[in-house]
């Protein structure tokens, strides 16, 4: 991930953990009869799915339709190319990786709208080049120039003078030179092991005395930048940048002295990156995670990215010592590997980045300078904050926080699922341990990509003293969850933190996300049962006012909404409002395919996939789904049940991984005040005003509001709602 901070890796790695590696279920029977009424419904059609995999890849679609938009600042659109490029990467590594390994096994698992995982491959292969030449000429044909009028300009090496060479020279003799590798491909060198998402250059050179021709692979080195800024020329303000694979082609000549340089070609590989963890109750968890990170490098090719000027000799040898299918190859326009423009993006020139924003803290929690106690506030009534318009750091880090200093704290349990580099909430828990609380940590260590980060936290927390968890087997533990116990006198009091974003503050500025900061008695009791499930033998079930999964979240809205369809033949206003980064679990759908055939209007936001088919008559057209991007990555799960007048807020996604097979928590928002800010959060998502996509019944995604028409940002009016409440 050259040229990426952190901040911004995790949203190429939160977007991934939604490409689930598991093969999705046979398609369930037409929807039996709900409990609540005894009319048969309209028998729901087997063509009632989408499939997910080409959903993600209409995700990506939108986030590219972003880098497309003339309307964006210059800069943020080089940033969305970036995003779409790592994005791809990412459901290569992990989606396709598990079709093809199920392919390859014979196995007739088909998707629920079904097809084969070959027929879902060849449609994703057929998808995917389409969509990477777009993106390709997003760049090279409006992007790129626009920066060059901007006076960021991507120059070519023929453009250089000769002082600028010379400076070039010097450069790639000290700083380059010393870490390229050329290796030789003959009888005595076998062809290299080529690493995934590397960039490479596949070289053909020639022998002068017999005419012999060779192949040779550099790779381009990782660990340097990827567009090479030159000094500005004197008396120009303009900012150049030279691609490093120009530069070392350009000196091929010196790493082949005495060769003739036939021809010289780019291309990238991706490689599964879909572990299998075997989780033996007699091993060590974290050992085993371990030893498969090891083998992550060297999984199978899975893709081939090479430039659209290889000649077909090149590309054959390719495909050849690669052991790659002709059908995952992808020619590209231009530059491979556009995530690298974040280096770009980079560039000092904030009149082409979007104006900054500094979250607000909430008011209940005083002045960022001079807060107040979050116990003493939380004593006085429930507060939602919504991020990243209210502060993570002045709100559920500051809670943390003034847990691990207040002598009265005596313990503090969370769960963490994603870790920063330089975690305040980790470094906080190390504190309390050290000051002789009792704290636990669950750190989940499987979390997708992230399984170094939170092995090197884990590790630190336990050198603490912190009593660290590593989840339940065959369980990842996704729920965002905090319990801090505090002695009151002669009471004690539970306060609690119930999320839908990973206790990361550098996500937190840029994933939209809701949280629930409460001193309820009954949800302390319930995260203090959870809490015992995940590091006891307990296996509790069944909580107050949490749905925990695997076992309650989706049974309990499915449960809630029958009882909209209930409410819906007695003749009350109903309605069912869902937000969600993805929503593919076919029992969740067919039970929103019920409802709206009694008439329950029911509207979806959601971000990502979307399995669903609305606007279908006869089970559908009461249904309406729409997907909003921007500034933010909208991360936020909330569902509300009109007629029952509930609104939950929690980790789940709707998809068979979140509800299955993980940990997860969705609480109950109880109190006006608050269950009003998410009533504002939804009137704002589905404003027809609001800039969004909107899912037609054929499946396609359709900008709305239509040109000429009034528009709305939703996260522009979140912004400004904030700045003057």
């Amino acid at each position: 991930m050259r040229g990426v901070t952190e901040a911004e890796a995790q949203i190429r790695t939160e977007d991934a953990e939604w490409v689930s590696t598991d093969a999705a279920p046979e398609a369930p029977p037409a929807a039996t009869t709900p409990a609540v009424d005894s009319a048969l419904p309209e028998p729901l059609p087997e063509d009632r799915y989408l499939n997910r995999e080409l959903s993600w890849l209409d995700f990506n679609s939108r986030v590219l339709a972003l880098a497309a938009d003339p309307s964006l600042p210059l800069l943020e659109r080089a940033k969305f190319l970036a995003i779409f490029a790592s994005n791809l990467d990412e459901f290569y590594m992990v989606r396709v990786a598990g079709l093809k390994r199920r392919d390859e096994m014979g196995l007739s698992v088909r998707s629920a709208d079904g097809l084969s995982p070959r027929e879902q491959l060849r449609r994703i292969s057929e998808r995917t080049q389409q969509i990477a030449n777009r993106h390709a000429h997003v760049f090279l044909d409006s992007v790129r120039p626009a920066l060059a009028d901007e006076g960021i300009v991507i120059v070519a090496w023929s453009d250089l003078d000769d002082a600028e060479r010379d400076q070039l020279s010097m450069y790639f003799h000290e700083q380059v030179f010393p870490v390229l590798t050329p290796l030789a491909v003959d009888p005595a060198h076998p062809f290299p092991f080529v690493s995934g998402l590397s960039l490479n250059l596949a070289i053909t050179v020639k022998q002068p005395e017999n005419g012999g021709q060779h192949f040779a692979r550099i790779k381009v080195p990782d660990n340097v930048d990827r567009f090479v800024q030159l000094p500005n020329r004197e008396g120009d303000s303009v900012v150049r940048f030279l691609p490093m694979e120009e530069l070392i082609a350009a000196f091929l000549p010196v790493l082949f002295p005495g060769m003739e340089i036939v021809e010289h070609h780019a291309f990238r590989i991706t490689r599964n990156a879909d572990m299998e963890v075997e989780e033996d109750r007699d091993e060590d968890l974290l050992q085993a995670l371990e030893r498969e990170l090891a083998k992550r490098r060297f999984g199978s090719p899975v893709r081939l990215e090479v430039a659209d000027d290889m000649t077909e000799n090149m590309l054959e040898l390719l495909l050849r010592e690669l052991d790659v299918h002709p059908g995952d190859v992808i020619q590209v326009p231009g530059f491979l590997d556009l995530s690298s423009l974040w280096d770009i993006y980079g560039v000092d020139r904030p009149d082409l980045k979007d104006p900054p924003f500094v979250p607000a803290t909430h008011p209940a929690f005083g002045e960022r300078e001079t807060p107040k106690s979050i116990f003493a506030t939380l004593r006085d009534g429930d507060v939602l904050v919504h991020h990243p318009y209210d502060s993570f750091s002045t709100s559920v880090q500051r809670f943390i926080e003034q847990a691990a200093a207040d002598p009265n704290v005596l313990a503090i349990k969370q769960t963490l699922y994603r870790t920063s580099g330089d975690s305040p909430i980790a470094n906080a828990l190390i504190d309390a341990a050290q000051a002789g609380k009792q704290v636990v940590a669950l750190v989940e260590i499987k979390a997708r990509f992230d399984e170094q980060a939170n092995i090197k936290w884990a590790r630190a927390l336990e050198d603490a003293g912190v009593h660290v968890v590593y989840g339940l087997i065959g369980l990842k533990t996704h729920c965002k969850t905090a319990l801090v116990v505090r002695r009151e006198g002669s009471a004690i009091r539970r306060y609690c933190h119930i999320g839908t974003g990973n206790y990361n503050p550098k996500t937190a500025r840029l994933y939209e996300d809701v949280g629930l900061l409460t001193a309820a008695p009954d949800i302390g009791a319930d995260l203090t049962d959870l809490f015992n499930s995940l590091t006891g033998y307990s296996r509790k079930d069944s909580y107050r006012n949490l749905l925990v999964a695997p076992h309650g979240v989706r049974k309990g809205i499915i449960e809630r909404i029958d009882r909209e369809i209930a409410a819906a033949h007695s003749g009350a206003e109903t309605g069912i409002r869902l937000k969600a980064n993805a929503l593919v679990d076919e029992q969740v759908i067919d039970a929103l395919y019920r409802a709206s055939q009694a008439g329950v209007p029911i509207e979806v936001v959601v971000r990502g996939i979307c399995a669903l088919r609305p606007g279908v008559a006869g089970y559908s057209e009461n249904i309406a789904v729409r997907s909003i991007l921007g500034r933010f990555l909208e991360h936020s799960r909330i569902i509300h049940f009109r007629a029952i007048d509930e609104f939950w807020i929690g980790s789940a996604d709707m998809m068979h991984r979140n509800l299955d097979r993980r940990v997860e928590v969705m609480a109950q928002v109880k109190d006006p005040r608050l269950t009003a800010q998410l009533n504002d959060v939804f009137e704002s998502a589905l404003d027809p005003a609001t800039r969004c996509w909107e899912l037609g019944s054929d499946g396609h995604w359709t900008a709305s509001p239509q040109e000429g028409a009034t528009v709305r940002d939703h996260q522009v009016s979140l912004m400004e709602r904030h700045r003057h409440p």
